[in-house]
């Protein structure tokens, strides 16, 4: 039997797309295909694709002629080449060239980009998904919008990051300890710290609850380059909010804390929300993109941008404790709901095998 040999791409490697891409490799790599990880260099040393079984080659973040030779040498004798965000794609598409009507072409379009102009964006967009054999989107957004931009193929392809350890129920009562926050209520935000994160209407919001007796401390971990406008308006404001910087322990975070708040523009299936659900933890976050989809009833849902309706909500939930108890049993029970690693392997491995058998 001949081995399949697949190559994994990954552009500027979002923590979600890079989760998903080890837990992909390792169950690939077991199930015997030759896996081969294509990603800037320091994502491996987080992630370490070696240790799950796959191959390494680092490439760059730029689709310069330098990074394109590197991607075409390690795409050489594939049997698929599976592309994870829209950077991504568009380099694996310049590395293949004339081979792509032999080299079935996979793009998982983990999110919406950020930042760049509109014209460009679009642009980048339409030539992912046209380059694409299939494009398997995250969310049902995600894949209206690939065929919008001319996609030949596209499909829903939820994709579940592996669930982080547990903490110990014991972990939250002595971090809130070590924070100072044993008596007031405790809230936080994961993510980086950029504009398209919704903080500064977290941060108005803030400001609305900060009158409260105990005032709810925010906590915000991550980091990012609006970290210095964020500090100065929290000490201006005298907001009660922490900047927590960039955290290993968010499941323990998360554990002690007693309500999630995701504020972001757009979101497809956010790792937040996902652990949030899996431990437990009320969340609070914005109706956008795949985020309905991914929590159903399980969470309470607000407008992006309403930082009224978002204090509402944090509000009324520390205020109702039998609330936030039939959110955590429905957190866990949604979470019980999403495809497990194994089932996600599984549906990738289907798609090779059927689009190799075409050739």
């Amino acid at each position: 039997m001949i081995q399949l040999r697949t190559v994994q791409v990954l552009g500027g490697g979002s923590a979600g797309s890079s989760a998903h891409v080890r837990s992909l490799a390792a169950g690939l790599a077991a199930r015997g295909v030759r896996v081969t990880v294509c990603a800037p260099a320091e994502i491996d040393h987080v992630y370490d694709f070696q240790g799950a079984g796959a191959q390494f080659a680092a490439v760059g973040r730029r689709s310069d002629p330098a990074t394109v030779a590197v991607l075409r040498t390690a795409c050489a004798g594939a049997d698929v080449v599976h592309a994870h965000g829209l950077h991504a794609a568009v380099r694996a598409a310049l590395a293949l060239g004339g081979q792509r009507a032999r080299v079935p072409l996979v793009v998982t379009w983990h999110t919406r980009a950020h930042g760049a102009r509109a014209a460009v964006l679009r642009l980048l967009e339409r030539r992912a998904v046209r380059s694409a054999t299939v494009v398997l989107g995250t969310c049902s957004e995600l894949v209206d919008r690939a065929r919008a931009c001319g996609a030949r193929d596209a499909r829903l392809a939820p994709v579940t990051t592996p669930p982080a350890p547990c903490a110990p129920a014991a972990a939250g009562g002595k971090l809130r300890a070590e924070l100072g926050v044993v008596e007031r209520p405790l809230l936080l935000a994961v993510g980086a710290l950029k504009r398209h994160r919704g903080y500064g209407t977290l941060l108005d919001a803030a400001r609305s609850w900060s009158g409260q007796d105990p005032a709810p401390l925010l906590m915000i971990a991550g980091e990012g380059p609006a970290r210095e406008a964020l500090r100065r308006r929290i000490a201006d404001e005298d907001l009660p909010v922490r900047l927590l910087g960039g955290r290993d322990d968010i499941p323990e975070l998360l554990a002690a804390a007693d309500v999630a708040v995701l504020p972001s523009r757009w979101e497809a299936r956010p790792l937040l929300a996902q652990e949030a659900l899996r431990l437990g933890v009320p969340l609070v976050a914005t109706a956008v993109g795949g985020v309905p989809e991914l929590v159903g009833e399980a969470a309470d849902l607000v407008p992006y941008g309403d930082s009224v309706a978002l204090s509402s909500s944090v509000t009324r939930l520390l205020s109702d404790p039998a609330r936030r108890g039939r959110l955590s049993a429905a957190g866990r029970a949604q979470a019980g709901t999403w495809p497990t690693e194994d089932e996600t392997v599984a549906q990738v491995l289907s798609m090779y095998d059927e689009l190799t058998a075409r050739l």
